[in-house]
């Protein structure tokens, strides 16, 4: 088939990349307040302009188009800018777990390649540390925090570089360009990284936009920390996409967030169920000073149903969603939406607006409904394959289709209920339990705060089904009581053989439940 000859088109005219976004934005809301951490404030035409300047102050110390610049750094207006100056400069940006150790920072810097490294005061040591461990990194750019905090010697300030008047150099950069590489946590095996052009991430935007509603209207709050996509992909660029108002904040914790969202009359909030959990347990929790508060997100783990019934006893006005996902697709690939959340408890919901989801069994066949298979999706949000690893990417990708590694069931409406990560599962006297049913019947008891199940070595079962339990403060529980009340309600071999009661459960700094730590922690 002929194509008719096209005339050459600079690719600016027709581009469409993140930064390009934040610029159409600024066009058409040049005075509208778009950012605002600490003591910092900025319209969406200074922000973008600010962007601007700092995209030539980084072309001015050598980062160059496709170059990776790593950050490792918290929530803050430094980082936000970052993001999308890199995107401006059409750099590739590779963000950092600031949880991790020296040699893990080391082995992501080493692998990326990266040759620059964004950070800030508090994890200055912790990024001068990884870089000196056989990397390829050269120079550091130092980041302004939520709070005051003094410029770090060695390295180039943010300050500096965002006062560069240079012109932009022009770029050839298209929207199937990579944007970004987001290392997976590598739980399992050396972290793998995900590599997502401006493209993917835009059509994500669009089905967040779109499904999860986030609307120009919305005064957002961004506490969880940029470095993940959930609040980077999710949440704040689809908010800078539409033009809402966004206020950062590097600090998770009830006695931040409650007086947040009355100060400044937050009405979007997005936090994974042990953060929702945290500020239902706060004796700062005063629904009449949330009355703004209208969106309410979570995800990274599903939602136990009695603190779905809580939040809505307690927070009647806030409509809920629970968005799923992995890294590899940007990272949204279902949501259950607020009319759902009471009607489907504990499910993922469909695939959005851009996404085609399937639940298959080994042979790629769809599973019957009811019956646990892989859950697998295709859609324009996915990477491009995992960076440097083609045996990786190969598998994700089997039979043309992306395997997410969670096992799920579908109901006769379409709904997918996701049963547990495929290393999850636990394998107790040779039937399997997924952990998550047995936490939600442990939800049942009024005393329990917080629970995580895990398959701990056994003689007898192999793997011990293992309640390890947060009780509310003033409450008493113990071992007997727990037993008692799955074998009322439970067949046998899914009840906890073992409980163990803790202060606290460790997360990560999205609020995901480390269970390889509790598995490490009570084997």
């Amino acid at each position: 088939m002929s194509h008719p000859s096209r005339t050459a088109i600079h690719p600016a005219v027709r581009r469409q990349t993140i930064a390009d976004a934040l610029r159409r934005t600024a066009i058409r809301l040049p005075a509208k307040t778009g950012i605002v951490c600490g003591a910092t404030t900025w319209t969406y035409a200074e922000f973008d302009a600010l962007v601007s300047r700092l995209a030539a102050g980084l072309a001015r110390i050598g980062v160059a188009e496709g170059d990776k610049v790593a950050v490792l750094a918290r929530n803050s207006h430094g980082f936000a800018a970052l993001r999308f100056a890199l995107a401006r400069r059409g750099a590739v940006m590779v963000p950092i777990n600031f949880m991790l150790k020296a040699e893990e920072v080391a082995f992501i810097l080493r692998h990326a390649g990266a040759q620059i490294l964004a950070t800030d005061s508090g994890l200055a040591e912790l990024a001068q540390a990884a870089a000196k461990l056989d990397t390829q990194v050269q120079q550091c750019i130092w980041l302004p925090s939520e709070d005051p905090s003094q410029p770090v010697a060695g390295m180039h300030s943010f300050d500096t570089l965002a006062a560069c008047t240079d012109a932009l150099p022009e770029l050839k950069l298209g929207s199937d360009d990579v944007a970004q590489i987001v290392y997976t946590s590598g739980t399992e095996s050396s972290p793998k990284g995900a590599q997502l052009t401006h493209d993917a991430v835009l059509w994500q935007y669009v089905s967040c936009v779109i499904d999860a509603e986030i609307a120009e209207a919305d005064v957002a709050l961004h506490a969880l920390p940029l470095y993940h996509c959930a609040q980077l992909d999710v949440f704040f660029g689809p908010a800078i996409y539409m033009g809402s108002t966004n206020v950062i904040t590097s600090k998770p914790t009830p006695d931040n967030l409650l007086p947040m969202i009355e100060k400044f009359g937050i009405t979007s909030f997005f936090a994974p169920p042990t953060v929702w959990i945290a500020l239902l347990r706060s004796p700062l929790l005063d629904p009449a000073k949330l009355a703004h508060l209208a969106k309410g997100y979570y995800g990274a783990s599903i939602m136990p149903v009695e603190v779905l019934k809580e939040l809505a006893a307690r927070l009647p006005q806030v409509r809920l969603w629970n968005l799923y996902g992995q890294t590899e697709i940007a990272p949204l690939a279902t949501l259950l939406g607020p009319e759902d959340q009471l009607r489907k408890p504990g499910s993922c919901g469909k695939a959005v607006r851009n996404v085609e989801t399937r639940v298959v069994n080994d042979n790629m066949q769809d599973v019957a409904v009811g019956e646990v298979g892989e859950i697998v999706h295709r859609s324009p949000h996915l990477m491009l394959g995992y960076f440097h690893d083609d045996e990786r990417t190969q598998a994700a990708f089997e039979g043309d289709w992306f395997h997410s590694g969670d096992l799920g069931v579908i109901d006769d409406e379409g709904y997918i209920t996701v049963v547990d990560r495929k290393k999850d599962m636990i394998k107790s006297g040779g039937e399997n339990v997924a952990s998550r049913e047995v936490e939600e019947m442990i939800y049942r008891l009024p005393q329990v705060s917080e629970v995580a199940v895990i398959g701990l070595p056994d003689a007898k079962w192999v793997e011990a089904v293992t309640a390890v339990i947060v009780v509310k403060a003033g409450q008493t529980l113990d071992e007997v009581a727990v037993m008692a009340h799955c074998a009322q309600h439970m067949a046998g071999f899914k009840c906890p053989k073992r409980v163990v009661f803790t202060d606290t459960l460790p997360k990560n700094p999205s609020g995901k439940l480390l269970k390889r730590d509790l598995r490490l922690r009570y084997a």
